[in-house]
């Protein structure tokens, strides 16, 4: 078959793109890297060739691309520029190879970069990992745990597990299941120091916080009479971790506010009760969010495929089969308390 030019008014391939390749590939694995050294084990070649590529194509294009000291390598602001012009066009070829790839016959196969929230990640991500593999061995997971929301295309994340939607326009962001927040205690504490009954009780009460990724402390959300309000109480102990402060509560060391989905098992084992549950918020959502794509790559629809089932299946925030439950854990806790 005879290739013809697809546009014969745009020269695809100018003289300078061979010149230029090698320093544009360098370039990015510094970049991406954030060392010489780590972009040329990344290549496979010598650090001194990837120097001499980027000094090269400094050269090109008249401009310092990095600055480099001996503990730090990072780029200047007219290589923020160049990175930020050059990453859509990479990522359009790998997803291009993808979709070639997708095209042949076979299981879904490659690598799969997952982010969740800690809470959400060790309780419900983690343990589906395990099956999800049975069942597509040829795919490999990674999944990194952060409170920080991923910049999905810059980070390379095919898959996040947020607490409400991205605010990303690129970003599909699919809900899961609800995300109810409540405000719970040990049996114990609240025999010993009773629960809240309306938000002005709160802080009396020895209350355990989460710090977010932001460094500012997570406010308790709540609803009255129809209007949303919150309330960011001086915690006794604060966390960077909700799975750390569930774990306090559970000592009776404080109330908190927590994702019900994180405090289910202990629940249903009537090793919590809850508190305020008149003035509940909105439901948040737990989200499974990813980039918009014409065609998805097999592997990441078969792991949305498979997360929405198996977490649907789980139905972690119905608290209301858990009042029974808490229910007698309450009398319990009020009969100590007589």
């Amino acid at each position: 078959m005879t290739l013809q030019s697809r546009d014969p008014d745009r020269d695809l391939l100018p003289t300078s793109l061979s010149a230029s390749y090698a320093g544009v590939v360098a370039f990015l694995a510094v970049a991406t890297e954030g060392s010489f050294a780590r972009a040329a084990d990344r290549l496979g070649v010598g650090r001194s060739a990837v120097s001499r590529s980027v000094q090269k194509l400094e050269g090109q294009l008249g401009a310092r691309l990095f600055s480099r000291t001996t503990r730090s390598t990072s780029l200047t602001a007219e290589g923020e520029v160049f990175y930020d012009g050059c990453r859509p066009g990479v990522d359009r070829i790998l997803q291009a190879m993808e979709e070639m790839r997708d095209l042949r016959e076979g299981p879904p196969r490659g690598q799969l970069r997952v982010s969740a929230t800690h809470g959400f990640g060790r309780k419900v991500i983690a343990p589906l990992l395990s099956r999800f593999r049975e069942r597509y061995p040829e795919v490999a997971v990674e999944l990194m745990l952060d409170e920080r929301a991923p910049d999905l295309a810059g980070e390379r994340v095919d898959v996040a597990f947020r607490e409400g939607t991205l605010e990303d326009s690129q970003v599909v962001a699919k809900q899961l299941i609800p995300m109810q927040m409540i405000v719970c205690a040990s049996p114990s504490y609240a025999a010993q120091h009773g629960l809240p009954s309306k938000l002005e009780d709160i802080d009396s009460r020895c209350c355990i916080t989460l710090r977010s990724a932001n460094g500012r402390l997570q406010p308790w959300s709540f609803k009255v009479e129809g209007v949303s309000t919150s309330v960011t109480p001086q915690g006794a102990m604060t966390f960077n971790d909700s799975e750390l402060a569930l774990q306090a509560v559970l000592r009776g060391e404080g109330i908190a506010q927590l994702p019900a989905c994180l405090a289910a098992d202990a629940m249903k084992a009537g090793l919590l009760v809850t508190a305020l549950d008149q003035y509940a918020p909105d439901d948040r959502g737990h989200f499974l969010c990813y980039l918009s794509r014409k065609q998805l790559p097999k592997r990441i629809r078969a792991f949305i495929d498979f997360m929405t089932t198996e977490i649907r299946a789980i139905d972690l925030d119905t608290i209301s089969q858990w009042r029974p439950v808490v229910a007698e854990a309450e009398a319990v806790a009020e009969a100590v308390a007589g």
